[in-house]
């Protein structure tokens, strides 16, 4: 169904491909060996493997050590041989990615409009933490909401109604924001609206219900909400 305008009081956002680009971690393996990209692929679909599995068998542990098993993984699987070292100087980039050039403008146009925005992620706090100072968006977010509060990943929908309760909205009045398809659906089934960010002009899954808005930048959000 179209978005509900009227029914959004609160704004929460997902973090890595939504506010910060997780693409940009290629570089840093760039440094290291010939072929960055399929390395880099297999990173990001291993550590999102990964927190759907730990769901599953309760097998629980902070995001961040779930991105290095992942990361180590993935140049394992390509005959990368580095030191664990050199690994974890890699998996650092997670704390200075490139910020998507409408999140600041975007999110002050919503702040501006009367909503308050928050960060609900996989992510642990010493890593929204550090994605929130970096992205220069401290004094626009209201809170940063982990899934280490719940020690529960997305989709589940555990850690949806836990930010509901952390940011004191009822849950259908809140509109999440993401780029995840997981994470729309996660979302919606838990009660909110789902607003999937596509900035790369992807098609939506075969499988599930359609996103409430799909936009390419949070003005299109903003737009929509008429402020």
């Amino acid at each position: 169904m179209p978005l509900d305008a009227d029914r959004v009081t609160t704004i929460t956002f997902d973090s890595y491909s939504t506010l910060v680009d997780v693409d940009a971690a290629e570089r840093a393996l760039a440094e290291r060996v010939d072929d960055p990209e399929p390395i880099s692929k297999l990173w990001r679909a291993r550590s999102l493997e990964y927190t759907f599995v730990a769901n599953q068998i309760d097998a629980y542990q902070p995001f961040y050590e779930m991105n290095r098993d992942a990361l180590q993984y993935a140049l394992d699987a390509h005959g990368v041989d580095v030191s664990p070292e050199e690994r974890d100087e890699i998996l650092a980039v997670y704390h200075e990615l490139d910020v998507f050039e409408d999140v600041r403008d975007g999110i002050e146009r919503l702040r501006e409009g009367g909503y308050d925005c928050y960060v609900v992620s996989n992510g642990n706090p010493e890593m929204l933490a550090s994605m929130i100072e970096h992205a220069d968006i401290g004094d626009l977010i209201e809170d940063a909401i982990s899934a280490d509060e719940v020690r529960t990943f997305k989709p589940a929908a555990e850690i949806y109604r836990h930010a509901a309760g952390r940011t004191g909205t009822p849950i259908r009045e809140i509109a999440h924001v993401t780029a995840g398809w997981f994470d729309v659906m996660g979302a919606r089934h838990a009660g909110m609206q789902g607003i999937r960010v596509d900035r790369k002009d992807t098609p939506w899954e075969s499988f599930g219900e359609e996103p409430d808005l799909t936009i390419d930048s949070f003005h299109d959000l903003a737009d929509a909400l008429g402020v």
